[in-house]
């Protein structure tokens, strides 16, 4: 029994090494026993099946074999083989920047005291939503009120002293007139007195007397330039007053204003308001406002992703209590965070029903430019020698060509894929049995097989 059981092992042994090493001369053997026109290996069995289908079975049993003995390019009619082919148009797709961040309120604003007072209103509660302008605190007046009414005084007085300041400008101008007339008058006298006196004809006392005349004109003539001047600088010093005083009136009534603490903004109060009969100091809070509507989505994109993202581009987003929706960004930040490296963004959505809360976690899709990409089996993706991904492809010839793709998109139908030119035939059956070079037998594959 021991004898049987080596001839055995060696028998098998040996059927293997032929199948193994010699398999090119045991097919050349089964074919010349044939009638002449060879067989391959399982085209019985393909066209049992029947279709492309069988073809295409047929071509993946004995493609292995041609690879072994046709070289590549071979035209020998009995080395061509069958497989299916899907005829492939380019579209264009969405495509889209997965980016994660958070919900953030669109405005927030500690609203703080401008001036000190004791608080004389009733406290909102936080939860309470406000209107732009409304009262948030107020403040007691104290003696502002006063200090308004003497600053109306005193801008009245002020506007009382411009018509006196004005009236006393002709006047001054009317001196200087008369000035002037008495200034001619004494040179007048001054040159007669010096040409009575060169002919010998008057007394050197008169010409002194002339000569001390026509300054004392000339004194006076300067005299009423100043009052003049100085009716003028009147009327200026009293225009003035009046802008003092309405300064002050404007200041007082400014003093008053900040003792009513309005809302900037609608939204709703995250704190409470101040309490009556606390005393606020400039720079204490009254109240905290935040707006929810619009809501932003913040999030931080990668460097290596933040060109494919545009202004005003379409974007969805699903928070973490699973609820949807949909905005466009509107901000993308020039300046990368020092740490990360990557870029704000910010995605403004509605919020009418303020369902969405500040600070909730939000995985943002980002819509890109489309890209032109073929819809294909994933079983049609395949590997070359090189580990490359890709698909066999049958060219004009009828001859294999291997395209390496990138997968763009993965869908229940199938994967997207680009890196292939517009229209292409795609082996989706058969691909793994044949190598570059080979020619084929495409049998096109029907629309909806």
């Amino acid at each position: 029994m021991r004898f049987f059981s080596i001839i055995t092992a060696v028998l098998v042994m040996a059927t293997l090494y032929l199948f193994v090493f010699e398999r090119e001369k045991l097919v050349s053997f089964a074919v010349n026993l044939g009638s002449g026109a060879p067989v391959a290996q399982g085209e019985g069995q393909g066209e049992a099946n029947g279709g492309p289908q069988g073809d295409a079975q047929a071509g993946a049993a004995t493609a292995t074999d041609a690879a072994h003995s046709t070289p590549a390019g071979s035209d020998t009619a009995d080395q061509v083989f069958s497989v299916v082919v899907q005829k492939s148009t380019a579209s264009d797709i969405a495509a889209a920047v997965l980016v994660r961040g958070r919900t953030e309120a669109a405005r927030q604003v500690a609203v703080r005291a401008e001036t000190s007072g004791q608080v004389i209103s009733d406290p909102l509660r936080k939860g309470t939503e406000v209107t732009t302008g409304q009262l948030l605190c107020k403040l007691d007046p104290g003696t502002r009120e006063i200090s308004l009414k003497e600053a109306h005084a005193r801008l009245a007085e002020a506007k009382a002293r411009v018509p006196v300041s004005e009236a006393q400008l002709p006047e001054a101008r009317a001196r200087l007139a008369e000035a002037r007339a008495r200034l001619n008058e004494a040179e007048i006298a001054l040159r007669a007195a010096q040409r009575l006196s060169e002919d010998g004809f008057a007394s050197e006392s008169r010409l002194a007397a002339a000569q001390a005349g026509y300054e004392s004109a000339l004194a006076a003539v300067e005299s009423a330039k100043a009052g003049v001047a100085n009716a003028q600088s009147g009327i200026q010093s009293a225009q003035a007053g009046v802008q003092s005083a309405e300064a002050a009136v404007a200041a007082a009534e400014r003093e008053i204003a900040r003792l009513s603490i309005t809302a900037p903004f609608g939204g709703l109060l995250e704190t409470d308001t101040a309490e009556t009969g606390s005393l606020l100091q400039p720079g204490a809070l009254c109240a905290t406002i935040i707006q929810l509507d619009p809501m932003k989505l913040v999030g931080f994109v990668p460097e290596t992703e933040v060109s494919r993202v545009t202004p005003n581009a379409r974007a969805g987003a699903r928070l973490a209590n699973g609820d949807r929706v949909a905005g466009k960004v509107t901000f993308i930040s020039r300046s990368a965070d020092q740490n990360t490296r990557t870029f704000r963004i910010e995605v403004q959505v509605p919020n009418t029903d303020l369902s969405i809360r500040d600070g909730q976690t939000a995985e943002m899709i980002i819509e890109t430019a489309g890209e032109a990409a073929h819809l294909l089996p994933l079983s049609s993706l395949t590997l070359n020698d090189d580990g490359d991904l890709g698909v066999r492809v049958v060219d004009e010839t009828s001859r294999v060509r291997f395209l390496p793709v990138n997968v763009s998109r993965d869908t229940v139908d199938g994967v997207w894929v680009t890196g292939l030119p517009e229209a292409v035939d795609v082996i989706v059956t058969g691909q793994e049995y044949v190598v570059d070079g080979v020619k084929v037998n495409a049998v096109y594959k029907e629309s909806g097989q």
